[in-house]
């Protein structure tokens, strides 16, 4: 008779299941500051008001977790990775993270495997969080309409770009978009008040007395981007000595020395992006080939691109020396060849030149 033997029964390993990610409140001292102060829950969260307050749709919908495949919109350091770990935290989700520089059709496919065999057998839902989102060209984006449409994860995309011209079109019809805006300058100062006086996470060891003008000059030149900030907070609080008594005074020449110019953001054409009323560079352009070289056009770029760029495509190919003439019109134009044909032209004789019948009468007429 065979005896009778328990079975062992070992746990069952995910094995499409992915390294886990970094948890923005495990981050260690060697992570920049504006990583360590990442926030943890919508209550930390600094800015977006207008659709994370009480009663907005995103605020409700993560609060319910029935929130669906988003795509977030913004300008950098605006929080769009922050507040997709916040709803993965929030809604207790699996959170995978994929860029859209460096990820492949490849991994793609193992973290839509995985979200599915996760959802299937523990019920745990998915976040897959792609960053840059608009680096992905249409056939990787086409891999992720099946599952975003039934259901086995939900997509977060980050793009700084215009999702509606850069994101496939079927998918932005499968997800809700969200615009993020800059952070006020109040706002960065907010930030900047709370990473000195965190000791956990933040400068909260340091004796820092930073002055008024030193944080508003922060928070004016970061233009928007908190990271920006917090990181010219941290190189200037570690690079300056402390005083005898071991306080660093965190001054206005400290501050323009770790922040140093105003983050401007430019387009692909190289235009900045709602600067064109603060900062318009002035630039000289030649009228054409054939024109004098003393004679110049100064004007703005911005009038001039949309001037140039108005014309016709056939113009511009067939002759570039019209196409510059006229999208940089002469502010001292010369005439043309019929005016000049108007104007009288000087000559040197005094009198006009003998006649016949005048020749006749002073030397007598002719004899035959």
């Amino acid at each position: 008779m065979q005896k009778w033997c328990p079975s062992v029964f070992s746990r069952v390993h995910d094995l499409f299941s992915e390294e886990k990610d970094v948890d923005p409140a495990s981050a260690t001292s060697a992570a920049p500051l504006a990583t360590r102060m990442r926030p943890r829950s919508l209550e930390e969260f600094v800015g977006q008001e207008h659709i994370l307050a009480p009663g907005k749709l995103l605020r409700r919908a993560i609060e319910a977790d029935r929130l669906p495949s988003v795509i977030f919109s913004g300008p950098p350091g605006t929080g769009k990775t922050t507040l997709a770990h916040v709803i993965a935290e929030m809604t207790h989700s699996k959170f995978i993270r994929l860029s859209g520089v460096e990820s492949n059709v490849t991994e793609m496919r193992r973290a839509i495997a995985a979200a599915t065999n996760r959802l299937r057998t523990s019920g745990q839902k998915t976040i897959l969080f792609i960053d840059e989102i608009h680096h992905f060209n249409k056939a990787q984006q086409d891999i992720l309409l099946p599952d975003v449409e039934s259901g086995n994860l939900r997509l977060i995309g980050a793009t700084t770009y215009n999702p509606f011209f850069y994101v496939n079109s079927p998918l932005v019809s499968r997800s809700q978009v969200f615009q993020l805006e800059p952070l006020s300058v109040e706002q960065l100062e907010e930030l900047i008040d709370r990473a000195l006086a965190d000791k956990e996470r933040g400068l909260g060891n340091y004796t820092v007395k930073i002055d008024n003008e030193a944080r508003r000059h922060l928070a004016k030149l970061s233009d928007g981007d908190a990271r920006k900030c917090l990181n010219a907070l941290e190189i200037g609080v570690l690079t300056t000595p402390p005083d005898p008594r071991g306080a660093i005074h965190f001054t206005l020449a400290v501050a323009e020395e770790s922040i140093q110019q105003k983050a401007i953001v430019y387009d692909r054409a190289g235009d900045a992006i709602g600067s064109q009323k603060c900062c318009t560079p002035v630039k000289t352009f030649a009228l054409s080939r054939g024109a004098s070289s003393s004679l110049r056009v100064k004007t703005s770029a911005w009038p001039i691109r949309k001037r140039y760029h108005s014309l016709s495509p056939r113009s511009k190919r067939s002759n570039s020396s019209a196409c510059l003439k006229r999208a940089f019109p002469s502010p001292t134009p010369r005439p043309t060849c019929a005016a000049r044909k108007r104007v009288a032209m000087p000559t040197t004789r005094s009198t006009p030149p003998p006649t016949r019948s005048r020749w006749n009468e002073q030397n007598g007429s002719p004899k035959n």
